[in-house]
């Protein structure tokens, strides 16, 4: 059985395909009519090539952590550490309505910048159930304690899907007209175990607020390090993987950092030069700037990159490199 295709070039067209005519072959086997398209190598490469996602660098004045996760609780309270490069304002909203909550990230963007505790009171209508403020001063690292007055006779907020996060916390400049940083107040969302949901104690999401109206959630990168990072709870893998598992059905998970067996920032390929590029969607820092272009998925969990950045410029690695 002889078999014709005739191959022609499409005119008028961005894309450049080859393509049978209306005369498809016909299987000598079977009689079935097939269609055939055929596509040029220029296209295949362009289908494949990882997309370099645009970056802007800025720099975070607010840092915010919990200190002995596995002790807090709705009833014991909780103790924050506050880590700022400037002087700032750390408000906490104790049952803070979910609802409300986003709409006032909306109203960042839309009605008025959230960069100080008033303007988010505005946003949220009051809706918490009790309110601590503390004044932190520039780099100091003092532990503040939180916790609900024993009045306000709190023991949990309820089954899963909850209405509201069990804390809020607030960080903002302490001078208002300060415009130094892109980055105008940060918001976390801390979940905080109770007598009816005794999920370990984390922060579930972190917004940067900027001053041109936009916020972004801030995501954990995944690479290793010379000093592997504890887990923030003592329980045990089982009733880890429990919590797990209830999280995600309330729609709060966040991905966890997965602990490697590697023991230095090499890239995980060549192991000679050091880690720069981030792969997305699933965030892992594991390649070198010689070992990214051979890659289409992440070397760590086999995932396909569609996107990804680096986390210093050639430039600046020279720059370190002359320093060093």
């Amino acid at each position: 059985c002889s078999l014709l295709l005739y191959l022609e070039q499409k005119k008028n067209s961005d894309m450049s395909t080859l393509t049978t005519c209306s005369t498809c072959f016909m299987s000598h086997s079977f009689g079935f009519v097939v269609p055939v398209i055929l596509r040029n190598s220029e296209e295949t490469e362009s289908s494949t090539r990882v997309l370099k996602k645009r970056m802007r660098q800025v720099k975070n004045p607010f840092g915010l952590e919990i200190t002995h996760p596995a002790t807090a609780s709705v009833t014991k309270g909780i103790t924050l550490t506050p880590d700022c490069l400037e002087d700032c304002i750390l408000t906490c909203y104790w049952g803070c309505s979910v609802q409300k909550l986003h709409e006032a990230l909306q109203k960042h963007v839309y009605c008025f910048r959230i960069k100080t505790p008033q303007a988010l009171e505005d946003a949220l209508y009051s809706e918490y159930l009790y309110q601590q403020q503390y004044f932190i001063k520039k780099n100091d690292k003092e532990e503040k304690y939180c916790q609900l007055p024993e009045d306000a006779q709190v023991v949990d907020f309820g089954p899963v899907p909850r209405s509201r996060y069990p804390l809020v916390a607030l960080l903002t400049l302490a001078e208002e007209d300060r415009e130094v940083y892109d980055i105008i107040s940060m918001v976390a969302v801390i979940h905080i175990p109770d007598e009816s949901y005794r999920l370990s104690c984390r922060i579930l999401y972190r917004y940067l607020l900027l001053a041109q109206g936009q916020y972004h959630d801030l995501k954990q990168l995944f690479m290793s390090a010379n000093n592997t990072a504890p887990s923030s709870s003592n329980t045990p893998p089982g009733e880890r993987s429990t919590d797990r598992s209830l999280l995600e059905k309330a729609g709060l998970a966040e991905d966890e950092p997965e602990l490697h067996e590697e023991t230095s920032k090499d890239c995980v390929v060549c192991q000679n030069s050091a880690v720069n590029w981030v792969l997305l969607p699933c965030r892992h820092a594991c390649l070198c700037d010689g070992c990214m272009k051979y890659f289409q998925q992440c070397p760590m969990c086999r995932q396909f990159v569609q996107e990804s950045f680096p986390l210093c410029s050639k430039k600046e690695q020279d720059d370190e490199s002359t320093h060093i």
